[in-house]
């Protein structure tokens, strides 16, 4: 059932509000025309927690009539946005590319993503770019997509002021800005301080975010050549160099650059405690900043690199932290001082590239867009550390406000897009590499119990999973979309 036709998916329960259900069924085509309530009122979780309070609530309900779709009393949520990917097409294909990584999203639960810049031949660092860029996706895409620009030290070094370069990518299509304090891409250097405060009240003006990779380039690059005399290059030493006071200094220094810029400024992959202090603090105070963690840093912490099977599968920049770390940042999602979870999906051919006896040589990248949706179900709502309704917040709503999408997408809503994905709260599932559907199979939650699963994921009415729950070659329903900021 591949068509965008109207259907009808009956028996399914949707968040009414914190962790209580109504039992509904949706009308689509390629936008949601109704919701309609199979029941009076709304049920607690606490009533259809087990497989058996479910079923006694399927039983209840008249028959699906013929040609409808039974969502079995699962859970329909609105198709989730996962804003922070690396999908490698154009140009590092190598490691992953937008067939391999949009099957991985569709097979996860999430209906949009938005990718980066810096990981594409050319780098989308101008409005020519990604132009190229969006051409070259043109039928390679599973799932939609938006795209971040990039603003590299190169944008301040070139005949084209760096305002006019900013203006034209947004003109152009382009989600948010990205921006680095530390690189390690030759094609895409970071930026000073100074020339950050300037790109930020350039991208003020377009009303797009300016998403920040945030550890202070002098700490770390002080302590790597300190290392490298000391003939270090191992995990140790790479967390050592790379710890919370990297991240906390570039974090505060952020935050002056906000309040001077009147910038949006969001930091991307959020790993410390003491930075989401930082963060939190500045939103007490009414700046316009924000920042997004991922599912790696709410579930290892450093210790994590003892384990020699999965030590090169964590590496990634910045490095998980301390158990200390990890409670904060939940606590952070909790009380709303983080936005939502990202991946920063990033893959590779793990026999090349993620075996070598030198850390420093190690590449740094987790693939983990197809895990996010039922690891927070998992972790978060099962573990009673997250609503529900928070749960589909931090994966939907959030970010479809945050990146101009939300006329659209994020929200089960009339008029909306048909973007549903169902949730079985009720099945388990052990992530393993041979699994996945991204071209790097491998991952450092080898093993791990999901205790829930993404049964079905409809993009703008589309089915996009095959009844065995592998994704449909349906490349080219995806399509680049482009946000409406608000200035």
């Amino acid at each position: 059932m591949s068509s965008t036709g109207k259907k009808i998916l009956g028996k399914v329960f949707i968040c009414q509000q914190d962790n209580r259900l109504q039992l509904v069924e949706i009308e689509f085509d390629n936008i949601i025309r109704s919701i309609r309530p199979l029941m009076n009122g709304s049920v607690s979780w606490n009533d259809v927690k087990t497989e058996a309070g479910r079923k006694n609530f399927t039983v209840q309900l008249p028959a699906i009539s013929p040609g409808h779709i039974n969502g079995n009393c699962l859970l329909a949520i609105p198709g989730t946005i996962d804003a922070h990917v690396h999908f490698n097409t154009p140009g590092f294909e190598h490691r992953d590319d937008f067939e391999h990584g949009s099957a991985a999203a569709a097979a996860g639960g999430v209906t949009t993503v938005i990718d980066m810049p810096c990981t594409s031949v050319p780098p989308v660092t101008s409005a020519d770019n990604l132009k190229i860029k969006q051409k070259t996706l043109e039928n390679r895409s599973l799932v939609d997509f938006a795209l971040w620009g990039g603003i590299s030290g190169n944008t301040f070094n070139g005949e084209f002021s760096a305002e006019k370069i900013i203006t034209e990518l947004a003109d152009a299509g382009a989600a948010g800005f990205k921006a680095y304090i530390i690189s390690g891409m030759e094609s895409f250097p970071d930026l000073t301080y100074d020339q950050m405060i300037q790109a930020a009240r350039f991208v003020r003006n377009t009303g797009r975010l300016l998403a920040v990779h945030a550890e202070d380039k002098i700490r770390v690059k002080s302590r790597e050549e300190e290392f490298r005399k000391q003939g270090r290059d191992n995990w140790q030493a790479y967390t050592e160099m790379r710890d919370v006071e990297a991240e906390r200094v570039a974090v505060r220094q952020l935050v002056e650059i906000c309040h001077r810029s009147g910038c949006r400024i969001h930091i991307v992959h959020l790993s410390s405690g003491k930075a989401v202090e930082i963060v939190r603090q500045a939103r007490k105070e009414g700046l316009p900043f924000s920042a997004e963690t991922c599912p790696h840093y709410l579930y290892f912490t450093e210790k994590d690199f003892e384990r020699s099977e999965i030590r090169a599968f964590l590496k990634t920049a910045p490095p998980v932290k301390s158990e200390k770390d990890r409670k904060m940042l939940w606590d952070a999602l909790v009380d709303g001082t983080l936005d939502f979870v990202t991946t920063d999906h990033a893959g590779c051919n793990p026999e090349v590239e993620k075996n070598s006896e030198k850390f420093s040589e190690v590449y740094g990248g987790i693939p983990g867009v197809e895990h996010r949706v039922p690891f927070l179900f998992s972790e978060g709502f099962h573990k009673n550390r997250l609503t529900l309704q928070r749960t589909i917040e931090l994966l939907a709503e959030n970010p479809a406000r945050s990146f101009g999408l939300s006329s659209r997408k994020g929200f089960l809503k009339k008029g909306m897009d048909a973007d549903l994905v169902l949730i079985n709260l009720w099945s388990q599932e052990k992530i393993t590499a041979e699994k996945m559907h991204s071209k790097g199979k491998y991952t450092p939650f080898e093993g791990y119990s999901l205790t829930a699963r993404v049964e079905q994921t409809f993009l703008r009415g589309r089915q996009l999973l095959g009844n065995d729950g592998e994704p449909l070659p349906e490349y080219g329903y995806g399509e680049w979309i482009k946000p409406v900021p608000t200035v």
